[in-house]
């Protein structure tokens, strides 16, 4: 099957929360987030245990003490991604599983990439070599990210393509940041998840449709977030586990997390407690 492709996503992509990754996961964005409470009573406390950042799309990222917060979500999250020139597509660990074992850090605006090997990648010269054929650092902002992913997640076939937000490479219009609690992660590996923000504590996915503040910043929590092959693929000391997608499609139907929009930016910290 040829993937089918939204060049300029129409609204009633937009609309629909993530365009064609949530549609992907082969049931669609739930819709779950419309609207909010005028007030609301939180199931129980859940308190910040470690805050993520995530320089480059699908490298893995950096334990802060303290993050910023603007719009686009934690400075520097997800601001630049690897694309292939011939293409087009900013890659991911979805296609490109080998992306998961490099990391970055953001260092003075710009992302510091260390390769497997433990080489420093300098220029686009050096992850074209590292990845096998051309590719660039491209920033968020510059271009609209086109991402891909398979329909039939078992498989691995039918991959289909969409356009991200404009400012940032989350893969959702609807998320500039991601929170998940302990509990909902249990024994699995958080990194898998790769979300921004590590709860102790319970229930987030009743937070869905509200406001909440951490430190000084404020969110509206827009939806819970549907997986995909991401969370099955090997990690630095970690193997390739697809019972992790199967176990969440079974017991979670196919979410775990939810997705922030910033209303208000500001800082935050381990230790804030999400009120």
């Amino acid at each position: 099957m040829n993937p089918s492709r939204t060049d300029t996503p129409p609204p009633s992509v937009e609309a629909n929360a993530s365009s064609l990754h949530d549609r992907a996961l082969h049931r669609g964005d739930p819709g779950l987030g419309a609207g909010s409470a005028p007030c609301y009573t939180m199931p129980m406390t859940l308190t910040v245990e470690q805050v993520w950042r995530y320089p480059v799309k699908s490298l893995q990222g950096e334990r802060l003490d303290e993050a910023v917060v603007i719009d686009t979500g934690i400075e520097g999250d997800r601001a630049f991604g690897i694309r292939d020139l011939e293409s087009g597509l900013v890659l991911t660990g979805r296609r490109q599983p080998e992306l998961l074992m490099a990391s970055a850090v953001w260092r003075a605006g710009e992302p510091m990439i260390t390769l497997p090997d433990g080489s420093t990648a300098n220029d686009d010269d050096a992850l074209s070599r590292w990845i096998g054929r051309a590719v660039e650092l491209v920033e968020a902002g510059t271009i609209v990210g086109t991402f891909e992913n398979p329909l039939d997640v078992e498989t691995e076939t039918d991959w289909v393509q969409w356009n991200g937000p404009a400012d940032t490479f989350h893969d959702s219009a609807r998320t500039r940041m991601s929170l998940a609690s302990l509990a909902t992660i249990g024994d699995w590996d958080a990194r898998r998840f790769r979300k921004n923000l590590v709860c102790s504590g319970e229930g987030e996915d009743d937070l869905v449709g509200q406001r909440i503040s951490i430190g000084t910043a404020a969110f509206e929590v827009t939806k819970r977030v549907e997986r995909c092959v991401m969370v099955t693929r090997p990690l630095p000391g970690a193997e390739r586990d697809p019972s992790v997608l199967r176990t969440i499609a079974r017991e979670r139907s196919l979410t775990l997390g939810v997705g922030l929009i910033v209303e208000a930016g500001g800082t935050l910290a381990p230790g804030d407690v999400v009120t």
